[in-house]
């Protein structure tokens, strides 16, 4: 006995497993438009019969749809997001500006603020500006998920969040800005 697999055209997968893949939506609208029916999945064919039910209406006695109720759709007001390889979906970053202090050794400390390129703010300049206002080393650094950050020698985040909202506030809302104090544990 010899079992014929059909595989979706659009994500690969066989089409019996189209509904966990990465985009659904389209592997539906590809099987109905190309397979045959017996390969379609029960799924499938249950919501094209809804759809054709649900625009029937009972009072006047007309076939069709009824005319009080009104389509809209809901993606209009979704935010876009992008799809990867893999199917994998890229999330839109919230615009938030952190700023986060952390202990070196028993009494050093860093401040690491990061979000401002969200913000369109030239983080060297930045850097150059907050080594200057605190009269410290203040540098740009990359963080281990590859995103570009400040980190300031000394515990500044007080002042570099008064310093933020006087310095950027007509481009940074005052409440976007988040202060995060990470503490080394005691051994």
């Amino acid at each position: 006995m010899v079992v014929e697999v059909k595989y979706c055209g659009v994500c690969g997968l066989p089409v019996e497993y189209c509904e966990f893949g990465p985009s659904p939506p389209k592997c539906k609208e590809w099987a109905l438009e190309t397979l045959p029916r017996e390969f379609i999945p029960k799924e499938y064919l249950v919501d094209e019969v809804e759809k054709k039910v649900e625009g029937l209406s009972i009072g006047d006695g007309k076939a069709g749809p009824s005319s009080s109720s009104s389509t809209t759709t809901t993606s209009s007001s979704e935010e876009p997001v992008k799809i990867l390889p893999g199917g994998k979906v890229k999330k839109k970053d919230p615009l938030v500006v952190q700023i986060c202090t952390s202990a070196r050794n028993k009494r050093k400390f860093v401040t690491t603020v990061s979000g401002l390129e969200k913000f369109g703010i030239k983080l060297p300049d930045a850097a150059k500006l907050f080594g200057k206002k605190f009269a410290c080393g203040a540098s740009v650094v990359k963080d281990p998920t590859e995103k570009e950050e400040i980190d300031i020698q000394g515990d500044v985040a007080d002042d570099l969040y008064d310093f933020i909202i006087e310095k950027y506030g007509d481009i940074i809302p005052e409440d976007s800005i988040q202060l995060i104090e990470e503490k080394k544990k005691k051994k």
